[in-house]
């Protein structure tokens, strides 16, 4: 199974896979709007928008499951997501990152970029997964790592094919 045969749900309600970003570098991040951490969704917008055209995006999957920091609704997190923070990169369905209801997504990122001491689990809003042009997952940033800093990996990839 690759990543880009996982089915996913658009914030509009609408099934695909991944497919449509075969040969492209990913930043995927599970988000919530009412959490300390997101103003970085200004950082990750303004990557979007900077590499977007060199062949990267920035991929939005909101989850409640810290403290319940993430809005009820997919419009309403559509919305403020749009509204608060200028966000156009796409965003999906509200989903589980950790446990048995974990959306499958989330299951294959962090099987495949462990965290510390090598845990699966996803700690907190804002972890981030870089995927190659390829769709292998190479790494795991940490809420912490700002999209500021991790930029120069990001052009790395971005700049090497």
């Amino acid at each position: 199974m690759s990543i880009y045969d996982i089915e996913v749900q658009t914030i509009a309600g609408k099934n695909e896979t991944l497919e449509n970003y075969q040969g492209q570098v990913l930043l995927i991040v599970n988000t919530a709007t009412k959490c300390g951490f997101a103003p970085q969704f200004k950082g990750l917008q303004k990557l979007h928008d900077e590499y977007g055209a060199k062949g990267f995006s920035v991929l939005g999957f909101p989850s409640g499951q810290f403290m319940n920091q993430e809005l009820e609704e997919n419009g309403q997190i559509a919305e403020a997501c749009e509204l608060n923070f200028g966000v156009s990169f796409p965003l999906y369905a509200k989903v589980d990152v950790n446990g048995n209801t974990a959306h499958p997504l989330f299951n294959y990122l962090s099987t495949e970029a462990r965290g510390v001491l090598g845990s699966k689990a996803i700690k907190w809003n804002f972890t981030k997964f870089l995927v190659d042009r390829s769709g292998r997952v190479l790494k795991r940033f940490g809420p912490n790592d700002t999209p500021e800093k991790i930029e120069s990996e990001i052009r790395t990839l971005v700049n090497a094919g």
